[in-house]
């Protein structure tokens, strides 16, 4: 029976980052994968005939660039479109534009407050300032502020080092800016409730959280810290869909000789004398291995796949509280042409990163309001993308493919469980939602998918559909990501590791989590910690 130094389990794009650098690093490495497919979130699909849905997440830009230079990913095929901006059109058929161009982005705030355009450069200064405070922490181990260990004392005497040096403002805003709403974080800048409405969405998507909550402007800026072609804050369409992203991390993982497997789900953590040391697949077959990494969250990770014997019940305690509401719902459209939207900017809408409904910041909480009563909002925020614009392999020629990213969708309705009526009744409201800025829709589809948070756990494997694992509050984040004590990726077993994005530094398609296991597995090896 063949025997690897690292099993891993769940073929997301976390797993496969991690696998990757093992395998690079000489370890032999097999990835078991429950589903079909590779790519977990991260997956492109043809569910129509000609077209490629990337059926999860949709939009690249928080990949870090030193993932993507060190396993060399465009070798593997992938290739990073860039795209100009954001367009929100207005009720009344007006819009406001945002652009790559920084100029071109003052102007049009200019069009609606003068005040705004003469802010936007400062509000957009603060944001980077927070970023490049942040951005070298991303693929860190978090230091352990209880461990004397040597790295722990040094990681921790760095962090104080980066702080110190920034001025007292500065250390002011910083303690600020993570603890407070974005709605505050805005109106410190904008009046316009359009510039408001347009860069609260970023806030609000993937969280259990509204713009008024306490927290909500950290999650502004999980979203700017990306990077496309190194341009901070700037978003882009993966070639061919987001699984691109992931059947490269797989090139580069069996280019060292990993094996991948699909349809093989993992039953059972096996755990014999106080160690993990292999895995029970659901047909009987069992597989074993040194190091056994799980890509899945905590929940499932420890209440599903672990025998609760082998854990304490403070720890058990710890997983059972993890926060991980799901808040997100999604359509994938094929549609027979372009939509007709009733704006008419002066750049092609193909060139947009995405197309907005104006919502103020009181109809982002009054949506919020709704998934808090266990309902979808009657008016919801749409996050709405068409890559065929400017990818052409999404659709036929002259068809076109449309992503409608949904906030708030619960994962528990108040009046029953997710069904086909109460699944249609949802897509009914954000086709009608829709249809305010683009009345020639529904004559346009020629096919829908459409992905509750139900859809999403059950299908993906995303605990009550939560995009991150896990949900990005100051409680869950560095140290105590997914909770104290296990922040540096090693479980609660000897040999057992996390690396999804339930670990540092949290979701999106980062690949940092998977990289940061990678390292920390790597260095369990050499110091033999494993044998």
């Amino acid at each position: 029976m063949k025997r690897y130094d690292a099993i891993v389990i769940g073929a997301g794009h976390n797993g496969l980052t991690a696998a990757a650098y093992l395998a690079r690093a000489g370890k032999s490495v097999v990835v078991l994968e429950r589903r079909p497919v590779i790519g977990g979130a991260a997956v492109s699909e043809e569910l129509y005939p000609g077209f490629t849905y990337s059926s999860c997440s949709y939009v690249s830009s928080l990949m870090r660039p030193e993932i993507m230079r060190g396993l060399d990913l465009p070798r593997y095929g992938l290739q990073i479109i860039p795209y100009e901006g954001i367009l929100t059109i207005l009720p009344d058929g007006d819009y406001l534009a945002s652009y790559s161009d920084p100029d071109l982005t003052r102007r049009e705030n200019l069009r609606h407050s003068k005040r705004d355009a003469e802010a936007f450069g400062r509000f957009s200064l603060e944001v980077l300032r927070q970023c490049r405070f942040i951005k070298p922490m991303l693929l860190m181990t978090p230091p352990d502020p209880t461990s004397f260990k040597l790295d722990d004392i040094r990681g921790l005497i760095w962090m104080g080092r980066k702080f110190a040096d920034l001025s007292e403002r500065q250390m002011y805003d910083v303690m600020r800016f993570w603890t407070m709403s974005c709605a505050d974080f805005l109106d410190e800048y904008f009046e316009s409730e359009a510039v408001k409405g347009q860069l609260a969405g970023s806030s609000i998507i993937g969280t259990a959280l509204g713009p008024r909550s306490p927290g909500s402007a950290y999650i502004l800026l999980h979203h700017y810290m990306g990077e496309v072609d190194g341009d901070i804050g700037a978003w882009g369409y993966a070639r061919g869909g987001m699984g691109a992203i992931s059947r490269a991390l797989a090139g580069a993982a069996q280019a060292h000789d990993c094996e991948i497997r699909t349809e093989a789900e993992v039953s059972q953590i096996i755990v014999k004398g106080g160690k993990a040391v292999g895995v029970a697949l659901a047909d009987g077959e069992e597989v074993y291995g040194t190091a056994i990494v799980s890509n899945l969250d905590p929940k499932r990770t420890f209440l599903k796949l672990m025998p609760l014997e082998h854990l304490d019940d403070t720890f058990i305690d710890q997983v059972r509280n993890f926060k991980i509401r799901g808040s997100s719902g999604k359509l994938n459209i094929a549609l027979d042409g372009w939509p007709e939207f009733i704006a008419k900017p002066p750049i092609p809408a193909p060139l947009y990163s995405s197309i907005q409904i104006h919502r103020t910041l009181d109809d982002l909480e009054r949506a919020y309001d709704d998934w808090k009563n266990g309902m979808w909002s009657r008016h919801p925020y749409l996050d709405i993308v068409i890559p065929s614009g400017l990818d052409p392999t999404m659709a036929p020629p002259g068809k076109h493919y449309m992503s409608v990213f949904v906030q708030y969708v619960p994962p528990k309705l108040k009046d029953g469980p997710w069904d086909d009526a109460k699944r249609s009744a949802f897509a009914d409201t954000v086709i009608d939602t829709l249809a305010e800025i683009c009345p020639n829709i529904r004559d346009l589809i020629l096919h829908m998918q459409v992905r509750s948070p139900w859809d999403l756990e059950n299908e993906v494997g995303l605990t009550e559909g939560n995009i991150f694992q896990g949900e990005l509050t100051l409680d869950q984040l560095m140290f105590n990501r997914p909770f104290p004590g296990y922040a540096q990726y090693r479980g609660p077993l000897r040999r057992l590791y996390m690396c999804g994005s339930c670990t540092h530094p949290g979701g999106g398609v980062m690949g940092a989590p998977g990289a940061n296991a990678a390292r920390e597995i790597l260095k369990d090896f050499k110091r033999r910690i494993l044998r």
